[in-house]
């Protein structure tokens, strides 16, 4: 197993990416921390590593605020005593025009998306130094391609690669790794969400499908792969990368075709 006595953290774990990231982590060996502002999916996602024999925790965390962060890595360490691996996932996403966007929806997004990967990763590293552990941020491919009607979102994951590049370069001597992952339409979470909300769910699937090389979305388990590749050793001289998981994102046919 690729992952086989190591503790991993993970924001965002209740659902969506997060979610298959902490089953990807645990069939591979790890311990997982399942950290959720919704606890009630935080304790799903345990309820189904440990089904499957694995090791979890559930801590119920706002990454926007430094105290709940505290707490999540106080949790961890009374559990499990060390961490190897901070995936910091949790993201929300406002849909709409910066002329649009309320101060208020601006702060949270900026908060939650590029501020919850500042302070895990800032109370996190001391621990991560002792393991010579890695970190793992949850970018997009619109931190590339910018698309309408979300500019708050596209902000935000454009700065989690710089921010992943300059920890990076911070960090890799201490034997921390640093990188992060772009994955394009995932059929989870915050995409799942949008598709719900269209008046026809699976025509603005396969919409956005034709927006993709395969001529699909993604599957959340295929970007937990990745993360489980980047926290192994076989990604050992990997630091400072933005891995897009896009299925050839913007190459396909448009829409309408």
């Amino acid at each position: 197993m690729k992952l086989e006595n190591r503790v991993a953290v993970i924001t965002g774990a209740g659902s969506g990416i997060g979610r298959a990231s902490a089953l990807e982590f645990a069939r591979e060996g790890a311990r997982v921390v399942v950290a959720d502002l919704n606890l009630a999916g935080a304790l799903e996602t345990v309820r189904q590593i440990k089904a499957g024999g694995g090791q979890a925790i559930a801590v119920e965390t706002d990454v926007a605020r430094p105290e709940s962060v505290q707490t999540l890595v106080a949790q961890t360490l009374e559990a499990f005593s060390q961490v190897h691996v901070l995936l910091n996932n949790a993201a929300i996403q406002v849909n709409k025009t910066v002329e649009d966007t309320t101060v208020e929806e601006w702060n949270r997004e900026i908060n939650v998306n590029l501020g919850g990967v500042f302070l895990c990763s800032k109370f996190f590293l001391p621990h991560l130094r002792q393991t010579r552990g890695c970190i793992i941020n949850m970018s997009s491919v619109n931190g590339f391609f910018v698309e309408p009607m979300c500019a708050g979102y596209c902000a935000t994951k454009a700065a989690i690669i710089g921010l992943t590049k300059a920890m990076a370069i911070d960090h890799g001597k201490e034997g921390i790794r640093v990188n992060c992952i772009c994955p394009g339409y995932i059929d989870a979470g915050l995409a799942w969400g949008y598709f719900e909300a269209q008046p026809d769910p699976a025509a603005a699937r396969a919409a956005a499908g034709k927006l993709h090389a395969l001529w699909r979305i993604g599957r959340p388990e295929e970007v937990a792969r990745v993360a489980v590749f980047l926290a192994s050793d076989e990604a050992s001289f990997m630091t400072g990368s933005a891995v897009v998981v896009d299925g050839g994102f913007g190459s396909g046919l448009p829409p309408s075709s």
